[in-house]
């Protein structure tokens, strides 16, 4: 079958990674603070006014190998001894890959959140280099942080681990999907949706919920007890089955969306199943369960597998396969119900780029709509844009140094649009947003709809009453929202829904 071939393909492209690595010795320009001594660059920052600076020691790299090959995982081992808490997650050490492309725009890929005091370990992130590309430089060290880290470099390394895909499989859907209009509604609150809560939605016309079943979002080392894991995960199906008995009451469809997978996140932010058996097998196990469950209940309109896959290095069973283990798990049992496939690096729109399809039918294609992330996260949980209350980043406006409007967006959004007409796959972008206090929320809000109404994608807003900072239904600042009965942003959401009129008559 061309599916166990591609299967196999991926499989040997991951098992073969450190043959094919490429372990680098660049000119290295210790800088300020650095020493190279028997293949170990040691950087020591004092506490002080320096300590803020980008103190790192830096490398070109040729980029020829890399300029359009696919996605590479960057490595090192590396330690650290007091190193100091930055303001901003990925800050601290400093592993960092930059590139310039022929235009002169800047990109970056990093680690993030090392600091502290910690022996030796391997770190990595993945980045993939665009043809533009026209030079790199590699930066090890600290930033915003005192302290001492060390780096061994003769284990650096750059490693092919997502290959560009080169299959043309065009998907087929059953008459009853391919003939449904683009759906559009809002994602679910974590808590337990009430009755009331659908009343309000099939009066905003929203015909679609996801359901996002999720816990402990942002932690890391949860879900590691399987028997608590699957306790919780019953009582969430529990109730999602009384509202199913709802949903035809007030037109609703639901996506199941697994947001907390068995074995949760590590510090890295990877899902801990894509290395561990027993959580990747208990994964493909409650996906068992769920389509035994809720097979044939024509108000489930899809299985969302798993909610924004991220994976930085090598992994046992890689974000793509362990999709494809559910997938067939799930055909075997429910061969009608469309399963949803999520691409790599939380979702995002450039991980198309190297999404392979899988070669099955009736599998619709999600993804997440947050770019510029200065923009519409600004001032969430310490992610971006705290340059004070008076440097808001508008929309439109320059970010990160380049100009993002709506033209913009559909440049970010061209994977995914690439993807679907290549593979003619149904397209559903599962979440999007800007958070309540970004100076043109509305207009990146309506952008966004207007470009997936174009191409005839599923959209579902983030949130319906989850966080008063995605909410609709409150306006003001950080730290100062209030209930909003009107708002430009919901006027564009409700303006949105009124096309959904006739869509489940």
């Amino acid at each position: 079958m061309k599916l166990s071939r591609i299967c196999m393909m991926l499989f040997l492209v991951a098992a073969c990674t450190a043959c094919a690595a490429e372990t680098l010795k660049p000119a290295w320009s210790p800088g300020r603070y650095g020493t190279i001594r028997d293949g170990i660059l040691r950087i020591a920052v004092p506490p002080g006014p320096d300590q803020s600076a980008m103190n790192c020691s830096e490398a070109e790299i040729d980029l020829a190998p890399y300029r359009g090959k696919g996605v590479f995982t960057f490595s090192i081992r590396l330690r650290a001894d007091g190193v100091s808490k930055p303001r901003r997650n990925w800050n601290g050490v400093k592993f960092m890959f930059r590139f310039r492309d022929k235009s002169g725009g800047e990109f970056y890929r990093n680690v993030s959140g090392l600091a502290g005091t910690f022996d030796w370990r391997e770190s990595h992130f993945i980045a993939s280099v665009p043809e533009t590309a026209a030079e790199g430089t590699l930066m090890l060290g600290l930033q915003d942080s005192s302290g001492t880290v060390e780096f061994d470099l003769n284990t650096l390394e750059i490693k092919p681990l997502f290959p560009k895909p080169e299959s043309n499989y065009r998907i087929d859907y059953p008459e009853r999907i391919a003939k449904t209009p683009p759906l559009r509604g809002v994602m679910s609150p974590t808590r337990s949706i009430t009755e009331d809560d659908l009343a309000v939605l099939q009066k905003w016309g929203a015909n679609l919920v996801r359901y996002q079943i999720c816990r402990n979002w942002g932690k890391s080392g949860t879900e590691q007890d399987l028997a608590e894991y699957d306790s919780w995960l019953n009582g969430k199906l529990d109730h999602l089955e009384w509202l199913l008995t709802l949903a035809p009451k007030y037109g609703l469809r639901f996506v199941i969306d697994l947001h907390t997978p068995p074995g949760g996140r590590d510090a890295g932010k990877n899902l801990v199943m894509f290395s561990d058996k027993k959580y990747a097998d208990h994964f493909v196990e409650v996906w068992r369960r769920i389509a035994g469950r809720f097979k044939g209940n024509p108000s489930v309109w899809a299985y969302d597998l798993v909610n924004e896959p991220v994976q930085n290095g090598p992994a046992r069973y890689d974000y793509w396969n362990i999709q494809r283990m559910a997938a067939e798990a799930v055909r075997r049992i429910d061969p009608d119900t469309p399963i949803m496939i999520e691409s790599n690096e939380w979702d995002s729109p450039s991980a198309f780029a190297y999404l392979p399809p899988l070669e099955m039918d009736n599998v619709i294609y999600q993804v997440h709509m947050y770019v510029p992330g200065q923009f519409t996260h600004q001032f969430v949980h310490n992610a971006f844009g705290e340059q004070g209350s008076k440097n808001f980043i508008r929309y439109p406006g320059r970010t990160g140094g380049e100009m993002w409007d709506k033209a913009m967006l559909k440049k970010s959004l061209q994977p995914v649009r690439d993807f679907q007409l290549r593979h003619n796959a149904r397209i559903y972008v599962g979440e999007f947003s800007a958070v309540a206090w970004a100076p043109g929320a509305a207009d990146y809000i309506r952008d966004c709809i207007e470009i997936f109404e174009e191409y005839g994608w599923d959209w579902s807003y983030h949130a319906f009453r989850e966080w008063d900072g995605w909410s609709v239904e409150h306006e003001g600042l950080p730290g100062k929202l209030v209930p909003s009965a009107g708002n430009d942003r919901k006027q564009v959401l409700l303006k949105a829904f009124r096309k959904n009129s006739g869509i489940l008559e």
